[in-house]
């Protein structure tokens, strides 16, 4: 059975216009305050509103956006995230209760969907319920929150998001049903509008001022930059988590979408407004340095961004690679000049350091990126899940689970029946001469011995899983791995 293709529906782009609003008002919030408090204050309201995207974006993966029950819960989400989006100015002052009821309106919402969607998926709601807690108490504190104020209202507000984000390790991804196209392809979107934010705050910075050559080049630079930050991700990044999002299968898949997308998101977007509120800053006041706050948001943006993506690499292969490490640090070494010099020079050198990791990258990576864009086999921004070479021979009957088992890094298909060792854990053997059973402690689903055709999937499944999850192997073909080493038997 292939796995259903799944696109981005015109109401969930509709959906994120609120979102991109949100957005706007966070960076304005900032601009008007742009003090310490300012920056902390803008940064835990996106964190908030990040996390509510999430939460829909994983919903619309599940559901039929299509359908009309749905479609109508979903514009009435839009109202009350409107409302939110509103409130982002006031959310630690006078609208801060408002701020409050409407978030966990849209988050209440949000649990009322997905559970309807979990009524024909025993596993989908246990899921759910398991993240009512948190989904429910966090936003009801924000909603506490708005009644007080200083240090006080701060340290709410840290509380209700640090509930909600590890509210959902809370069963280490059980349950949860991910389609990699549609994730990979939403999360890309809100990607490419934050990165609109950017090209906003541009035009808002030159607004009210002569469009002189200082102010011309200034957005020629920030254009430039902004570039290459999408360059950066999209080239082969965004390409590559969606490969390996692919071929991960049940709970790896689940833990895969929370980690990558869910969680290093969100500093990702993060990098993209402080670049964005220091590139307004340094429109405004083109011929004078920029002050301490709107220069930490223009150097500490591009690290946070460039940081994050090495966060990115190391998710995906346990590595750390060269080019984004060295950017992230220049752009932090790049704050102490970008106090003393004009701030468009400032902007000069950060177009510089993100020039610069393109030029590493297309070169560095020139046969890579090739065989990456083009589908082909390539060694992945190092190896998926640090699966190297694992070699299977697998029965030739067995087609689908053999395409399978081909689309992981480096894996060899050789003639019949043949197994993979390892020692310890528990592994695949064949009881009674009945199909597959799975033993195994390293989280793959147990697979009952079936021999109906319409259960292959699962059994196809457990198997990737649990390769998957081997570690490397030597040259011989025995696998290398410390913590859940497998049998693989490939039967008639």
């Amino acid at each position: 059975m292939a796995e259903r293709e799944q696109r981005v529906t015109p109401l969930e782009l509709f959906f994120d216009l609120v979102f991109v609003f949100g957005i706007t008002q966070v960076t304005g919030l900032m601009s008007d305050d742009p003090t310490w408090h300012g920056l902390g204050t803008g940064m835990l309201v996106l964190a908030a509103l990040w996390w509510a995207w999430a939460a829909y974006a994983w919903l619309t993966n599940t559901l039929d956006a299509e359908a009309e029950s749905v479609r109508l819960a979903m514009l009435g989400a839009m109202g009350a995230m409107l409302i939110v989006a509103l409130a982002v100015p006031e959310a630690f002052d006078d609208h801060g209760v408002l701020f409050g009821v409407a978030y966990l309106l849209v988050r209440l919402l949000h649990l009322v969907l997905y559970a309807l969607a979990g009524k024909r998926d025993a596993d989908l709601l246990g899921a759910v319920l398991r993240m009512v807690p948190s989904s429910t108490l966090g936003p009801a504190l924000i909603v506490a929150a708005g009644f007080l104020d200083g240090e006080a209202q701060a340290t709410l507000w840290v509380a209700a998001l640090a509930i909600d984000y590890l509210g959902v390790l809370v069963g280490r991804g059980a349950g949860w049903r991910v389609s990699p196209a549609h994730f990979a392809e939403r999360h890309g979107l809100i990607v490419i509008i934050a990165l609109g934010e950017s090209i906003v705050a541009l035009g808002i910075g030159a607004a009210g001022v002569p469009l002189d050559t200082g102010i011309v080049v200034a957005a020629l630079l920030g254009m430039t930059v902004v570039a290459a930050l999408w360059w950066a991700y999209f080239d082969i990044f965004a390409i590559a988590a969606q490969t390996a999002l692919s071929e991960a299968r049940g709970v790896a898949r689940a833990t895969l979408a929370r980690d990558y997308y869910s969680y290093l998101h969100m500093p990702m977007i993060a990098g993209i407004v402080l670049f964005a509120l220091g590139v307004k800053k340094t429109l405004e006041h083109v011929d004078e340095p920029l002050a301490t706050v709107p220069a930490v948001a223009l150097c500490g943006g591009l690290a946070l961004y460039y940081l994050t993506h090495v966060a990115f690499r190391f998710r995906l292969a346990r590595s750390f690679g060269i080019g984004r490490p060295i950017a992230g640090l220049a752009a932090l070494a790049l704050l102490p000049a970008a106090l003393e010099v004009r701030a468009l020079v400032a902007l000069a050198l950060a177009a510089a350091i993100s020039c610069g990791l393109i030029v590493w990258d297309v070169v560095h990576y020139w046969e890579d990126r090739a065989r990456i864009r083009s589908g082909g086999p390539a060694d992945r921004v190092g190896a998926v899940d640090g699966l190297d070479r694992v070699t299977v021979r697998v029965d030739d009957a067995r087609v689908a689970a053999r395409r399978r088992l081909e689309r992981l890094q480096g894996v060899g298909v050789r003639s019949r029946q043949a197994e993979v060792e390892a020692y310890g854990g528990g592994g695949l053997h064949e009881p009674d001469g009945a199909g597959l059973a799975l033993e195994t402690e390293i989280g793959a689903p147990p697979v009952r011995p079936v021999e109906q055709d319409d259960v292959a999937e699962r059994r196809q499944d457990a198997l990737v899983e649990a390769l998957r999850r081997l570690v490397v192997a030597d040259g011989n073909g025995h696998v290398v791995d410390w913590h859940a080493a497998i049998i693989v038997r490939s039967c008639y």
